[in-house]
């Protein structure tokens, strides 16, 4: 799967300030990530607040996203969650025409078991007509994927192509690259050790704020790897200020905030979630001015 080498973006879902869906800015934003070197967009992972769009406006966004990309950058489409028998289901009627393979969280609050997320995986595998990459996302599921069972998923399920790791723990990931077979992609899914990760054998990012700074990180995903380490970690810390700025107060506000700075959305967000703070939001204008 060269197409899923790179960088890949997890695109917000924009909402109006009514809270509907922003069809022209979700198309804006799908636009300038081709326009800036983005390699792949994920459409409806968790940072598109997933969780709170009704079944109609997810197709909306779906089709809002395969109309904006006109078959320019592979999609990806998250479909995850804590029913294992319900995403079975949605894997069988969902049309994945427009996919080139699907990105699914481990299951959330339950706290499986190692042997129950392999078999959620492997009801998935057999269930799903595309490519499977699994996100292990342990600070909002509750549960850590471990490396000894994405090696034994990897190796007994040729659909199940690759991980967005996003344990944010580096031993974990350099253990992971080292165990899984040849060819399965270990994917950062933490902006600020994406470059480690590539460096350490890594094939890539699924990034937040590869959206708002599309052009710079695509290249130091590039260039790390192209092992150019000095090249990489010199656009790296530039970049990193902006990462601990836009989750200091969760995801997607603060890349909200930055994109609504660029013109590219408004900040809106819904509840739970709340928008960026005055504070946070003048950080944000101020390093994006600077930047």
């Amino acid at each position: 799967m060269n197409k899923l080498i790179g960088t890949g973006v997890a695109l917000i879902t924009p909402f109006k300030n009514d809270l509907t869906v922003d069809q022209e800015s979700l198309a804006k934003l799908v636009k300038n990530q081709i326009a800036n070197g983005i390699n792949y967009l994920v459409v409806l992972g968790t940072t598109a607040e997933v969780a709170t769009l009704t079944k109609a406006e997810k197709k909306l966004v779906i089709d809002t996203v395969i109309k904006a990309n006109n078959s320019q950058l592979p999609l990806v489409l998250g479909i995850g969650g804590n029913n294992t028998a319900a995403l079975v289901e949605e894997l069988s009627y969902e049309d994945l025409s427009a996919f080139e393979a699907v990105l699914s969280v481990s299951p959330y609050y339950n706290k499986p078991t190692q042997e129950g997320i392999y078999q959620h995986y492997k009801a998935l595998s057999e269930a799903s007509p595309k490519p499977i990459i699994i996100y292990n996302v342990p600070g909002r599921t509750a549960s850590n994927v471990l490396p000894a069972t994405i090696k034994r998923l990897a190796e007994d399920f040729h659909n199940i192509i690759g991980i967005k790791e996003a344990a944010g723990d580096m031993v974990q990931a350099m253990k992971l690259i080292a165990m899984v077979p040849e060819g399965f992609l270990v994917i950062s899914g933490d902006d600020m050790i994406t470059l480690p990760m590539i460096l350490a054998g890594g094939h890539g990012v699924i990034s937040v704020i590869g959206q708002g700074f599309p052009a710079e990180f695509s290249e130091m995903v590039k260039i790390g790897l192209e092992s150019k380490v000095k090249e990489a970690y010199k656009l790296h810390y530039k970049i990193a200020p902006s990462i601990d700025l836009i989750f200091s107060e969760g995801n997607p506000a603060g890349i909200k905030s930055l994109l609504h700075s660029k013109g590219l959305c408004e900040e809106a967000v819904r509840l739970p979630l709340m928008k960026a703070s005055e504070k946070l939001k003048k950080e944000l204008s101020r390093f994006v001015e600077a930047f």
